[in-house]
């Protein structure tokens, strides 16, 4: 069995157009109908605000991966000066089920949310055409820098400005230097909120966000619980990885169908957006909001890809 963590992963590199392409391949192969990903149980105990949640796939197709991740979430873990997330992956062969590998990194989890995020933002950018775009990123945490390092690389020149925003202030060292110049550290989230392109990547436990988005925005909704439904009950073009796993849990999906009788059936579902082109047939002026609960069919692609990467590189430690 190949043990990788985060400097493995490191080591063996980013590169943001193979893991979307990794992303939109999980997706064709599920839309095939040759992936398996059960309901996610939650675990807590004592503090309910912690979480343990297993997430157990199988991805078919060119991939034939099966295996199961396991990431923890204990949002206080910054006062003992820890991740708030930790995050391991256990890869079994499909034929036999024997343990391949074990990829004990918050960082491959990381990768697999931000590119999730790039697929959307490349079906948005086919669907509505624009040459110029603004982003605006709410919490800049680890998730935070990978959706700034991802919308970069994906965007290039048409990205024209940055607004980040953080409870805790930003220091504009962290940002990439290349960036610098077109960015701007807010000291409301009001400002970010203004771009064309808006991530929200916090760990907010209060809803905040109580203003309607601008028209043709793209929303990615990464922490899933930061609009209050009335700032978004509007909006037509809801977009969801899957319906089951992301109406639960708070979200601010389940809000609106609590709230506002949201359905299923009101909904495009990604897989949707990427193998059937659903965001050109959408209502431009309408604003695109992107609610990705999180598959593990996308965790055990990313986590095969580097299993792969490491093999062929001798990257990793061998365990018996």
């Amino acid at each position: 069995m190949l043990y990788l963590n985060d400097s493995h992963i490191r080591e063996l590199g980013i590169d943001w157009h193979v893991l979307t392409g990794i992303i939109q391949d999980v997706i064709q192969t599920e839309d095939e109908g040759d992936c398996v990903h059960p309901l996610k149980p939650y675990l807590r105990f004592r503090n309910p605000d912690n979480r343990i949640i297993a997430m157990p796939a199988y991805v078919g197709g060119r991939f034939n991966l099966s295996g199961i991740k396991w990431i923890a979430s204990f949002p206080k873990n910054h006062l003992r000066g820890l991740p708030r997330a930790h995050n391991t992956i256990i890869l079994n062969v499909t034929e036999t089920g024997m343990p391949q590998a074990c990829l004990n990194s918050g960082l491959v989890s990381g990768l697999r949310t931000a590119a999730v995020s790039g697929v959307m933002l490349k079906a948005y950018m086919d669907a509505r055409e624009l040459s110029e775009l603004r982003l605006g990123i709410i919490g800049w945490g680890p998730i935070g820098r990978l959706h700034l390092d991802m919308c970069a690389s994906i965007l290039g020149e048409q990205l024209k400005q940055i607004t980040l925003y953080d409870l805790k202030g930003i220091d504009l060292a962290t940002v990439p230097t290349e960036l610098r110049k077109i960015t701007v550290i807010a000291d409301d989230w009001r400002a970010a909120y203004q771009s064309d392109i808006i991530a929200t990547c916090t760990v907010s436990k209060e809803r905040y966000i109580d203003e309607a988005p601008k028209d043709g925005a793209l929303l990615l909704g990464i922490s899933l619980r930061d609009y209050i439904p009335e700032s978004v009950k509007s909006i037509k073009t809801i977009v969801v990885d899957d319906w089951n796993e992301v109406c639960r849990e708070n979200t601010d999906i389940e809000q609106l169908h609590l709230k506002y009788g949201l359905q299923s059936s009101d909904v495009i579902t990604f897989t949707d957006v990427v193998c059937r082109s659903a965001l050109i047939h959408s209502d431009p002026i309408s604003p695109v909001f992107f609610n990705p609960m999180g598959l593990a069919i996308f965790d055990i692609g990313v986590a095969g890809y580097y299993l792969k990467e490491a093999r062929k590189l001798g990257i990793g430690v061998k365990l018996d």
